[in-house]
């Protein structure tokens, strides 16, 4: 059973071809600001020009499309819905082809349809970025004007859960983690009975990140909107893009600030520090959700986790809660592949968008 798996991202499109569960090949096709520009900000206009480039590139290596039994489709922007597998249907195209926010993502499902319709096959995504499943409790922000929204990075969040569990020898549903993805986002999920029953939220939440702002005292920021100084393009890339360790440093890649931490730079080593100081503080937070239950495991993932002096550093902090353990990376395709493959050998249901 060929499966292919389809990941954009903003100037390159990953892919990979599975043979079950085993990878045949993967390659990320890069796409230069000069091949997009004719296309403008409407990421749709992007279709075909990817979608050639996908089929070429499964040319290349030997494969037709006809031979395809499945394709796996990373989740786009679509409404709020729970996690799990989903057949790409009619009313998927139309609400990421309607989405307000314009996000490369919502290509995936957009393309793979159209490469399983031409072909007889159906297409699925899983464990889309807009995954919402949080309490009702978790649900409050703290104003009733506002809910908490609780974007976070829930494929390879859930498949190092799934992953975790099969080396305990048990199912996701069965076990309590805390799983700490940590990117150019960093989001802290608390994950009971096959749900992420409180996760902060990616843009607006959290700890700061490389890019990104995380939780800012309010009544300052307001201030900041108010001061006349910034339009609010400015205050959005003052929260996601400017923020985080790059309005300290200038620098959104961690690997070059803890480099330069560790050659003397005691600017760049507080950084360091209060990064995984803060996240270290939202993993313990997290802690206070499960109630008393036993928590089996504190799960790092994320191109961070690679890092071992701030995985370090926030061990020594939260293994108090529970034990601590290494996922460094992301698994995305495999990650897709392998819920297209739940569906269609039976072990679970399709979800209906709807």
């Amino acid at each position: 059973m060929k499966i292919l798996a389809i990941n954009p991202g903003s100037t390159s499109t990953k892919i990979g071809l599975f043979e079950g569960t085993t990878e045949v090949f993967e390659k990320t096709l890069r796409h230069s600001a000069e091949e997009l520009a004719p296309f403008g900000a409407i990421v749709a206009n992007q279709k075909e020009f990817r979608k050639e480039a996908i089929l070429a590139a499964l040319e290349e290596a030997g494969v037709k499309a006809s031979e395809l039994s499945a394709v796996a489709c990373r989740g786009g922007v679509l409404k709020p819905i729970a996690g799990g597998t989903y057949k790409v249907e009619d009313a998927v195209i139309a609400d990421l082809l309607e989405a307000q926010i314009q996000h490369p993502a919502s290509l995936a499902a957009i393309i793979g349809k159209e490469i399983a319709d031409e072909n007889g096959i159906d297409a699925f995504f899983t464990d889309a970025p807009v995954t919402y499943e949080l309490s009702e409790l978790a649900s409050f922000s703290g104003h009733k004007a506002i809910k908490r929204k609780g974007r976070f990075h829930a494929l390879n969040q859930k498949a190092i859960a799934r992953q975790f569990a099969e080396d305990q020898g048990k199912k996701y549903e069965d076990v309590n983690v805390i799983v700490c993805h940590m990117g150019g986002g960093i989001t802290v999920g608390a994950h009971m009975g096959g749900r992420t029953v409180d996760v902060n939220d990616a843009v607006s939440e959290g700890p700061f990140t490389p890019e990104r702002s995380g939780d800012l005292p309010t009544r300052e920021l307001i201030d900041l909107c108010f001061s006349g100084e910034y339009s609010h393009a400015e205050m959005k890339a003052f929260i996601q893009g400017k923020g985080g360790a790059f309005s300290y440093t200038g620098s959104i890649d961690m690997r070059e600030i803890e480099e330069k931490a560790e050659a003397g730079d005691a600017e760049f080593q507080l950084v360091t520090d209060a990064m995984a100081y803060q996240v270290s503080k939202q993993i313990a937070a997290m802690g206070a959700v499960f109630g008393g239950e036993k928590i089996d495991g504190i799960l790092l993932t994320g191109g961070i986790a690679y890092s071992k002096y701030i995985t370090a550093e926030i061990t020594k902090r939260v293994e108090f809660v529970a034990p601590v353990t290494k996922f460094p990376g992301e698994v995305e395709l495999e990650a897709l592949v392998l819920g297209t493959l739940r569906v269609v050998n039976g072990e679970e249901a399709a979800q209906t968008y709807a």
